[in-house]
């Protein structure tokens, strides 16, 4: 059977680029022309690698959380839950307002307002969200079977406390809070935490 013409860009380096557009303009922002002028391949070659708009949405989103979002997974390994808390909050300072990146975090608002035909993609990152609330749930659960927290703290409220204030400063960073000033809400939130 006759293969197709091989690949002539660099799938990996055109992700990153994809990545950056949806990052700044959401999913529904973001034009095919944008995507693909970035990516610097046409659009037969896009879907050919990718399969679709969605789909390469969902491949940025998967790099996003294996790349500039991995503090997420690294802070849950933190000794204390304060510990998660803290990184967790200071390296989503860093993120969202690190210059070489687009403000805020792809994954609360890649696509919070979308027409119908977006409407998989809102589930998807719901989803994806949900599920990061639930490791901060489970690591913090731990911290009070361990002691580390007081028994009677629910790890579910504080879990959701936390992502809120996370997603919170999201939309503050992209608005264009300044990292002095998220830096005071991440104090202002831990100054509510469990003794």
């Amino acid at each position: 059977m006759p293969r197709g013409r091989p690949r002539e860009f660099d799938v990996e380096k055109a992700l990153d680029r994809a990545l950056q557009v949806f990052w700044r303009k959401g999913y529904e922002g973001a034009s095919l022309p944008d995507l693909t002028q970035a990516m610097g391949i046409n659009r037969p070659s896009l879907y050919a690698a990718f399969g679709s708009k969605e789909g390469l949405f969902r491949r940025a989103l998967d790099r996003y959380a294996e790349g500039p979002a991995a503090y997420v997974g690294e802070a849950l390994t933190e000794p204390t839950a304060r510990a998660v808390a803290e990184r967790l909050l200071g390296r989503a300072v860093d993120l969202m307002t690190d210059r070489r990146n687009p403000r805020g975090c792809l994954m609360v608002h890649g696509a919070l307002a979308c027409g119908e035909t977006a409407e998989s993609v809102r589930r998807e990152l719901a989803a994806r969200r949900a599920a990061g609330e639930a490791a901060v749930r489970k690591r913090f659960e731990r911290a009070v079977r361990d002691g580390d927290l007081p028994a009677d703290a629910n790890a579910a409220d504080l879990a959701r406390y936390l992502t809120t204030i996370l997603h919170g400063m999201s939309v503050q960073a992209a608005g264009g809070a300044s990292r002095a000033t998220l830096r005071r809400v991440a104090e202002m939130a831990l100054r509510s935490w469990p003794q």
